[in-house]
């Protein structure tokens, strides 16, 4: 990633390799001072769904880099950037919350590829109409698959708590959904289950999840409550 310089004449004390050559990679200033009133407009009528964002980004990419205002808002957005990737080094914390987050949604990826077996999960209608309901119905399978995990998960829980087992809420936050061992992606063919009525769908778990919402904020989305 590249971080940017507020002028050419910034150096920092520690961290200035991070920034590259003296006198390169400067945001320029001046140039968003000059377009801020047309950013700001732009920037309402979005938020206000006068124009959508992917409208407005089309009309950008058209000629981009003769165009004032996509300049502008490139600047916005290195100076955006840069503040950002300068928390990410200096707060822990964060680091954190990002690396966990990116683990859960680098996790549900592989799953629903693992899920989108068929033709090696590759979609072979140029059509987007096609390509779009190949996409939408590997989400809906994988949702299911997800919450047939955690169906799984729930029951378990219920009996390990009837059998005296201390069910400690930060343990069961780490519990991931995207399980595939027991799954078998060709399925199962018999007809006698046919008429089985499922048993209605029980949601409770006789477990304080408290600890996780105040004590623990940023575990918070774990996967037990995802789960």
């Amino acid at each position: 990633m590249t971080f940017y310089r507020p002028s050419k004449t910034t150096e920092c004390v520690h961290i200035d390799a991070l920034f590259g050559e003296v006198g390169k990679n400067v945001i320029d200033f001046d140039l968003i001072e000059s377009r801020f009133r047309h950013l700001m407009r732009v920037a309402v009528s979005v938020r206000e769904g006068a124009i959508s964002s992917s409208t407005l980004l089309k009309r950008l990419r058209s000629g981009s880099r003769k165009n004032a205002t996509y300049a502008a808002f490139r600047e916005v957005g290195r100076v955006i950037r840069t503040v950002q990737l300068l928390r990410y080094l200096s707060d822990a914390p964060l680091r954190r919350r990002v690396t966990a987050a990116t683990n859960k949604v680098e996790s549900f990826n592989r799953f629903s590829q693992w899920i989108g077996f068929g033709n090696c999960g590759v979609i072979a209608d140029n059509g987007p109409v096609e390509q779009e309901k190949a996409m939408k119905f590997n989400a809906l399978l994988t949702s299911a698959v997800i919450f047939h995990n955690a169906l799984d998960i729930a029951e378990i829980i219920r009996q390990l708590l009837e059998e005296g087992w201390e069910i400690d809420p930060e343990g069961l936050a780490h519990i991931s959904p995207y399980l595939t061992e027991h799954i078998k992606r060709f399925g199962e063919y018999s007809t006698h289950e046919l008429g089985i009525q499922p048993e209605a769908y029980d949601p409770h778990l006789d477990v304080d999840f408290s600890p996780l919402r105040g004590d623990h904020p940023e575990r918070a989305d774990g996967y037990g409550q995802a789960a």
